[in-house]
């Protein structure tokens, strides 16, 4: 994480965990350290072996049982691994094509960095199988309506299979350091590069789509005027909440534990819309709808499998947030409507 000078440190920062070197930088992160503390290995191709039965003469070893066994080569299978742990991160037909961190993510945000522009964030998620870094500006902007947020363009791949290259739009919602889409009501401003043979062609528009990332604080500003200019009454909210977290499904009526869930979460969502700083000083607005369920989706919800600022930022870079954003704005405009 990086500018905390000006940003503070994220919410899942915890100073007992920091080892040798800190992992927030008082002022833009040094790209040469993303490359030195993150990327400084490298995905290699492995060959693919199942155990299977042999006799005497073809046996590689014996299996737990003392039974012979041999590995056979799958040839239509490869595994992509790290270079320094030997991790397994994904296994994929032998046109897979891999995008190194350091070039596609390292090199081509290089490319766009100036004076108003920096690294604020780069990681890795599943052992080294996700990775990204997020260009930002280093100054957030405040809106009319007292929202305030910070632009960035967030570039993200995977050896894992499900998340091509992506570059896309993003707003960090300061208040609370929320994801928030750059574009509501659309699929936004992405540009996806998958692993195949002919991906590399595609670097050079990959770099150009990084300068999208100039266009954000405006579009944002806009949709955030839009949403707050929108009305939503005492019983519009309650009506959205039970379109959204529904006591019925299929026609018939919640019971046990689905309904104390659902209950549980009305609660949390009407508590947030409320009562807490991060969403209260909206309600009565779409813009403090969205902001409700955003904020709850981030961190209210439960954590299972994983850490909470993990689990958020696999769902910032595969794109889960924007769905949410949009499936609760399509809600409330059936509502209003």
């Amino acid at each position: 994480m990086g500018n905390t000078d000006q940003r503070g440190t994220a919410w899942h920062y915890r100073a007992e965990q920091q080892g040798e070197e800190n992992n927030h930088y008082t002022g833009p992160i040094p790209v040469a350290d993303v490359e030195r503390r993150l990327f400084n290995w490298n995905a290699v191709s492995r060959r693919v072996s199942v155990e299977v039965a042999a006799d005497v003469a073809t046996m590689t070893h014996l299996d737990e049982q003392g039974v012979p066994m041999r590995w056979k080569v799958i040839e239509d299978k490869q595994a992509i691994c790290r270079d320094d742990t030997e991790h397994l991160m994904g296994i994929f037909s032998p046109g897979y094509q891999m995008h190194a961190y350091r070039e596609w993510l390292v090199s081509t945000v290089a490319d766009i960095l100036d004076d108003d522009l920096s690294i604020s964030s780069a990681g890795l998620l599943r052992g080294g199988a996700v990775a990204w870094v997020e260009v930002s500006v280093p100054e957030s902007i405040t809106t009319p309506e007292g929202v305030v947020f910070r632009p960035n363009l967030l570039a993200t791949t995977s050896f894992d299979g499900p998340i091509a290259t992506t570059f896309k739009r993003t707003i960090t919602d300061v208040v609370c350091d929320n994801t928030r889409s750059a574009a509501l009501a659309e699929s936004g401003e992405t540009f996806k590069v998958r692993h195949s043979r002919n991906s590399r062609a595609r670097l050079g528009a990959a770099r150009e789509a990084l300068a999208l990332v100039h266009t954000i604080a405006d579009d944002f500003t806009r949709e955030v005027q839009q949403l707050c200019g929108t009305p939503v009454t005492h019983t519009e909210w309650l009506r959205f909440l039970e379109t959204y977290v529904p006591r019925v499904r299929n026609g018939m009526a919640l019971t046990g534990r689905a309904e104390t869930l659902a209950d549980k979460k009305r609660y949390m969502l009407n508590r947030l819309y409320r009562h807490d700083q991060r969403v209260a000083p909206w309600a009565g607005t779409a813009h403090g709808v969205i902001q409700a369920i955003n904020t709850y989706e981030h961190h209210e919800g439960t954590v299972r499998g994983t850490t909470g600022s993990e689990r958020n930022m696999l769902r910032t870079v595969a794109g889960d947030f924007a769905k949410i954003d949009r499936h609760a704005l399509n809600t409330l405009t059936r509502v209003l409507g």
